[in-house]
């Protein structure tokens, strides 16, 4: 274990043997920290996060603090748990759970970009892209290789469905729908992520098949009731089927197209 002179360890944080603590960084009470992680100058690592193995957290990154929420009391902390092979970058801030019992939960390889925020109770799932700057406030849920550029916010409770792209300085304030790209204040959704789409190496039948299922939903004239009722009478393929039950489970509303 690499432990630099001036960083503080609690005595009660569990910290595997292959890590690598940087200058002035602080690890809190009853921390976990997994092999193979780095943690990088004037960290902070609040009390009760978890983290597994092979996660960098680069400079001046914040994870586990206190959420920035009114109702907050000690007592009802609860923790940050970290996934693997995530990579935090310099003033990354992410804040411990306080209203669910699993707190806040993040997946494995995420790459989270300068500045960074994350409210409390977030659900963030695997192999996404947080751009700079950009912020997602408390119970929003995340799926998988979703894109979210720079200067970004998300209002609380929005579910974000997988392989989603949302454009800088968008305002997202009703859950977006897997594999489409949105932009604006409020966003809108304006296409397919048809670059996401290949570039993760999805079947041209796949993406066809998603085009066609948009274009019923959102261009067919027919209601949202209406064009799932349609769809599932239809062949459905997984992609397809994943479309209808984000809008049928969604509480908060799907974004509407431009």
């Amino acid at each position: 274990m690499s432990i630099h002179p001036t960083a503080i360890v609690h005595d009660s944080a569990r910290l595997h043997a292959s890590v690598e603590v940087g200058p002035y960084s602080i690890i809190d009470a009853n921390v976990v920290i997994g092999e193979g992680c780095r943690i990088e100058s004037s960290v902070r690592i609040f009390q009760d996060t978890r983290l597994g193995r092979d996660n960098r957290v680069c400079h001046g990154a914040l994870l586990g603090c206190e959420p920035q929420d009114l109702g907050f009391a000690p007592e009802k902390s609860r923790p940050l748990l970290i996934g693997d092979h995530n990579h935090f970058r310099e003033g990354v801030n992410i804040s411990r759970g306080v209203k669910t019992e699993g707190g806040s939960q993040i997946g494995d390889h995420n790459y989270f970009m300068c500045g960074f925020h994350a409210g409390h109770d977030c659900r963030l799932g695997s192999h996404n892209i947080f751009g700079p700057n950009s912020a997602i406030a408390g119970h929003v849920e995340l799926g998988e290789r979703i894109f979210i550029s720079g200067l970004v916010a998300i209002h609380q409770f929005c579910f974000i469905g997988d392989y989603a792209m949302i454009a800088g300085c968008a305002k997202v304030v009703k859950d977006i729908p897997p594999y489409v790209t949105c932009d604006g204040n409020p966003a809108r959704v304006i296409g397919l992520n048809t670059v996401g789409l290949r570039r993760a190496g999805m079947p041209s039948a796949s993406r066809a098949a998603i085009k066609q299922t948009y274009k019923i939903l959102y261009h067919s004239g027919l209601n949202t009731s209406q064009a799932l009722a349609q769809l599932k009478q239809e062949n459905s393929t997984p992609e397809s089927a994943n479309i209808i039950r984000f809008f049928e489970q969604s509480d908060r509303g799907v974004t509407a197209h431009r």
